[in-house]
């Protein structure tokens, strides 16, 4: 199973998605100021879009393997560490400078969105 790491990552990501999403929804729930809580769910938020994203180009892979696909995975899962972390810690912490670093999450999640897009309109 060539994929195994990426699988691996995905399933982490899910089990994770869930994890934040319940902690936030409950755990959370009238502690946060309505900002940081609002940043908390966003980061839940495009986490869970991103692994259901990389679960189905891992399964389009096992049958159709192109270029820029695992380009995307990768750029994916470092800008949801990046971007959905940054955003739980920040809004755990109140450390507003880690939201320096979300941007740079965001543009890696876009990133792997164009490589994927560019790996299709090479594909043959």
């Amino acid at each position: 199973m060539q994929d195994r790491w990426w699988w691996f990552a995905g399933a982490l990501s899910g089990a994770l998605v869930v994890i934040a999403g319940a902690f936030g929804a409950h755990a959370l729930e009238g502690r946060l100021d309505p900002r940081l809580a609002a940043a908390f769910e966003t980061g839940v938020r495009y986490q869970a879009w991103h692994t259901l994203a990389l679960l189905a180009v891992l399964a389009w892979r096992a049958t159709t393997p192109l270029a820029g696909q695992r380009l995307a995975l990768g750029l994916w899962v470092a800008g949801m560490l990046l971007f959905s972390g940054s955003l739980y810690a920040m809004a755990l912490t109140g450390a507003r400078g880690l939201g320096l670093v979300t941007p740079a999450g965001g543009v890696l999640m876009i990133a792997g969105w164009l490589a994927l897009a560019v790996g299709v309109l090479r594909a043959r």
